[in-house]
């Protein structure tokens, strides 16, 4: 790492991350690319992750309290000094030459903000964790690929928005975006960053090369009913905020419809009252939120045509949580 300013800063926020933070950072240790700083956001953990890690390279960041990760991600990127933000979860393992791959997607890429990461299962590096989050049209946001052979990866191309767990954005994107939207707390706020940058008039590229083993929901449990409330919850604020009115009424039957099929696979798992309350929030919380809609839709400078173009309106995608990547237009 150098003493000017790094052109890379990498964000990792901590809660209870237990050896997960350890090794994160070890892997980060290990990279080919070395001009980059680490920021570390913990978020008052009780666990001893923080004492684990003390002997990494990294400016901690005592956050003081439980701020969510969209505020303490925007917390860490005040102080970072790199021109590109990357975000790592604490239960992502980079690849050695993973921000080697990020740094030259910029230069292959420089007119696009915001770059994905390849998302493998770290217990089974045969099976894809994801490849680029997926905006399926009926208001329901998935990680392409999930579950599928590592062989199935496709080429790399735009998706819809890059997963937080590992992904880059140039700080001045970021900035002008004004970060990731806060009353989300935790879950769908890198859909969001992501649908906001399409409505601004940007694009996402997912990359093949830039690879991270990844647990998904390591820390807080992929069934939990924190992981099934906010999941939920957000979920609606998301298709509520950035869809243009259009498509959003146009949509709203089918959202409907979605929210009672997945009513009855939460509660034929067992979580169905978190599921429920994370709709009761979900959708009396809107009133609050339509301040925030109008400012964004009167900002939008995309088309709802394009808005439509870039999302997923396939119900056997949906089903599959299949891949949805496009070929990269223009420079």
């Amino acid at each position: 790492m150098t003493s000017s300013a790094p052109a890379i800063s990498v964000i990792i926020v901590n809660y209870n991350s237990g050896p997960r933070l350890k090794r994160c950072l070890e892997y980060l240790r290990a990279q080919s690319f070395r001009d980059f700083e680490t920021l570390v956001v913990d978020n008052a953990s009780t666990d001893d992750s923080i004492a684990q890690a003390r002997e990494g390279d990294f400016q901690l960041i005592e956050a003081g309290d439980n701020i969510g990760f969209a505020a303490a991600n925007n917390l860490a990127a005040k102080s970072a000094k790199g021109a590109l933000l990357v975000f790592l979860n604490p239960d992502a393992y980079a690849a050695p030459d993973w921000l080697e791959a990020l740094m030259r997607a910029t230069t292959t890429y420089p007119g696009v903000d915001a770059f994905g990461s390849t998302q493998v299962d770290h217990k089974d590096h045969d099976r894809i964790d994801g490849a680029g989050d997926v905006y399926h049209a009926f208001g329901l946001a998935y990680r392409g690929g999930f579950g599928s052979p590592v062989s199935a990866l496709p080429p790399e191309g735009e998706c819809f928005a890059p997963c937080a767990a590992a992904s880059m954005v140039r700080r001045e994107a970021f900035a002008a975006l004004g970060g990731f939207y806060e009353p989300f707390f935790c879950y769908s706020e890198d859909v969001d960053l992501g649908f906001r940058l399409r409505l601004s008039g940007g694009r996402c590229v997912q990359l093949l090369s830039a690879v991270v083993y990844h647990e998904g929901s390591g820390v807080t449990g992929r069934r939990s009913d924190f992981t099934v409330y906010h999941g939920h919850r957000n979920r609606i604020w998301t298709w509520y905020l950035n869809m243009p009115l259009t498509l959003l009424i146009a949509t709203a039957p089918f959202h409907l419809l979605l929210d009672l099929v997945l009513f009855a696979q939460s509660s034929s798992r067992g979580d169905g009252g978190a599921y429920i309350r994370g709709l009761r929030d979900g959708y009396g919380g809107l009133a609050r939120l339509s301040a925030e809609r109008r400012r964004r839709q009167q900002a939008r400078k995309a088309s709802t045509g394009e808005i439509a173009q870039a999302l997923t309106w396939s119900p056997l995608k949906l089903m599959r949580r299949a891949t949805d990547i496009r070929p990269v237009q223009g420079p």
